[in-house]
């Protein structure tokens, strides 16, 4: 579903070296060690300045074999110094046998190893992701108004939250009195060019606003093609065709 998910960090050392810590033992090791980016998969920590902010108020959950890792996971972080943010455990509000546990990271982002739903080694590291809103109802249109560019679906709402789907993944927007998840990049991958520029189109055709047109970003790799739009709450949403 999501092709890459991007953090800025107010000091993008401490946060590599806090993901290197509980990454290693979920096994996910660093696809890109230097700046402008740390990249492990589809996650990514930059660094924050005075154009893009620091990430604040995300909940990412990632994907454990087993609960011994997610154990482990945990473990790792507080034997490093890092805080706790739930220790590991059932959260059968999730679903029976849906297992935990979470940390946070260094600009107090909630960073969680579960396992539950799905097999292991199933589908990609990041299992979901929860971004809170300011307004549900303002978030809801915009996601149904990109949802079919992007090969999405919106599920009806859920009491204060809703989930957008592609085939067994998703993430939630979430109004539960939660501070709103602030400066999150969101990218999703496109089949073709023209449906980049379809995605953006629909976009700020709807009336939400332009944050790049589309076209390529060759400072990425040769033919890296995407366009840039803003949720209601500030966030970077992207459609990405990387012509490969």
């Amino acid at each position: 579903m999501l092709d890459h998910v991007t953090i800025r960090a107010a000091d993008q050392e401490a946060s590599r070296r806090f993901y290197n810590v509980v990454f290693a033992v979920l096994g996910f090791e660093p696809v890109q060690a230097s700046t402008p980016f740390y990249e492990w998969g589809d996650y990514s920590v930059a660094q924050a300045d005075d154009d893009h902010p620091v990430t604040r108020h995300l909940h990412v959950g990632f994907a454990a074999s087993s609960r011994e890792e997610v154990d482990a996971f945990w473990q790792a972080g507080v034997d490093a110094g890092y805080t706790s943010d739930g220790k590991p455990g059932l959260r059968p509000q999730y679903n029976p046998d849906y297992y935990g546990a979470f940390l946070l990271d260094p600009d107090g982002n909630s960073v969680e190893a579960c396992r539950g739903f799905r097999e292991p080694g199933s589908g990609p590291m990041i299992d979901h992701l929860w971004i809170g809103v300011r307004d549900l109802e303002a978030s809801r249109g915009f996601w149904e108004t990109v949802a079919q560019t992007l090969s999405l679906s919106v599920t009806e709402d859920r009491g204060s939250r809703f989930h957008v789907w592609r085939d067994d993944r998703s993430f939630a927007l979430v109004a539960d009195g939660r501070p709103p998840s602030e400066n999150v990049h969101l990218a999703f991958p496109i089949a073709t060019d023209a449906d980049v520029a379809e995605f953006h189109r629909v976009a700020t055709a709807a009336g939400y606003r332009d944050n790049g047109a589309p076209g390529e970003r060759p400072q990425y790799h040769p033919g890296y093609v995407g366009a840039f739009v803003l949720d209601p709450d500030g966030n970077n949403i992207e459609a990405v065709n990387h012509n490969r």
